[in-house]
């Protein structure tokens, strides 16, 4: 699936890592096939994710404390707009994306009609963690209720999101919400959304960042705001 053509310079990648040294400088190496600039989002990592990252030639913003994965995004795109590119493609830097999905992104932007692309992993979650799974699906079903919009996986995080929609919309969320909040206040806004097909990757040692109870609390309050906004 990796693409031939030369790096795209119009679309920049985002990625906001938290102690990710062991595996950023592959992931920023790999996306640099696609996009020919890599905004790499240091929050505050106590190892040296930095320096791998920086090694591997992406740009490196750092946050003197760790604010979250809300805010590393915010910081990334905001980055972006600065530079001007038209959009960008977001990834974790854990590994869990398939940076030779990229172009799938990139393909589904190009042929227009859409403000935002979003991975979908649900069609086989055979290696997906029971416990994610069923967070996923719940997540997807709360937030198409809402919006009256069928999204398929709202939790994933590997996207390509246009920055004249970024910069219209008002975002409030600064932890893993603000990605469910992106999609409500895109659906509701006009926003058009697209999905391409991705595969699901987890690793059996890798331990999540999400906290299953401060998360879902903050994914609840989130709905709330949304509902009475």
């Amino acid at each position: 699936m990796s693409s031939k053509r030369p790096p795209r310079r119009d679309v920049c990648a985002i990625i906001p890592c938290y102690n990710e040294a062991r595996s950023v400088s592959r992931i920023v190496r790999a996306t640099k096939a696609h996009v020919s600039d890599v905004l790499v989002i240091d929050d505050c990592s106590t190892d040296d994710t930095a320096a791998e990252a920086e090694s591997a030639g992406a740009i490196v913003l750092r946050h003197a404390r760790n604010m979250g994965k809300g805010v590393a995004l915010k910081t990334g795109f905001s980055a972006a707009a600065k530079m001007k590119f038209a959009a960008a493609v977001t990834l974790d830097g854990d590994g869990q994306h398939d940076t030779t999905e990229i172009p799938l992104f990139l393909e589904a932007y190009d042929r227009g009609g859409c403000d935002i692309v979003l991975g979908n992993r649900m069609n086989d979650t055979r290696h997906m963690p029971r416990l994610r799974r069923l967070a996923n699906g719940f997540t997807s079903w709360a937030i198409s209720r809402m919006v009256s919009m069928q999204i398929s996986d709202t939790q994933c995080g590997f996207r390509l999101i246009g920055l004249d929609f970024w910069q219209a919309v008002h975002l409030d969320s600064c932890r893993f919400d603000l990605e469910s909040e992106i999609l409500i206040k895109a659906c509701r806004s006009g926003a058009r959304l697209n999905e391409v097909q991705i595969r699901t990757i987890y690793f059996g040692t890798q331990e999540s960042k999400i906290n299953p109870v401060i998360d879902t609390l903050r994914f609840f309050q989130l709905l709330w705001r949304c509902r009475n906004a």
